[in-house]
């Protein structure tokens, strides 16, 4: 049962990583792979918010909602091939602030979730 929750989460992940990818990345006239950035930020607050909750969510929603749904929609993958593209095209300042912003960032999302989860679950 665990694997169709991972799998039905993972249905709805993939695509609205590539819909909300193409979506804001069409809207910045930037070498900045904004769109990546994007889910990869939202996956981040989305587990953070997970892992606040901690026990009170059960096992299958974190396997829909945590593996499925945000190992989908977020991208390591992607991410780094666009800082790899940045640094073959001597884009040395949009591949740092890539992997700085979106490590910071990342961390911080993961954070804020956490935190919030915990306050009202906890």
């Amino acid at each position: 049962m665990t694997a169709v929750l991972v799998f039905v989460g993972a249905m709805v992940g993939a695509p609205l990583r590539y819909l909300t990818d193409r979506t804001v990345q069409n809207r910045h006239d930037s070498l900045f792979p904004w769109g990546t950035f994007s889910v990869n930020l939202a996956g981040c607050l989305i587990l953070g918010g997970l892992a606040g909750a901690g026990t009170a969510l059960p096992a299958p929603l974190l396997a829909l909602i945590g593996t499925g749904f945000c190992g989908a929609l977020t991208t390591y993958s992607t991410f780094s091939y666009e800082t790899v593209r940045l640094l073959e095209q001597k884009l040395y300042f949009y591949a740092a602030m890539n992997v700085i912003i979106s490590v910071i960032a990342g961390l911080g999302a993961a954070l804020i979730g956490y935190t919030v989860l915990h306050a009202l679950v906890g």
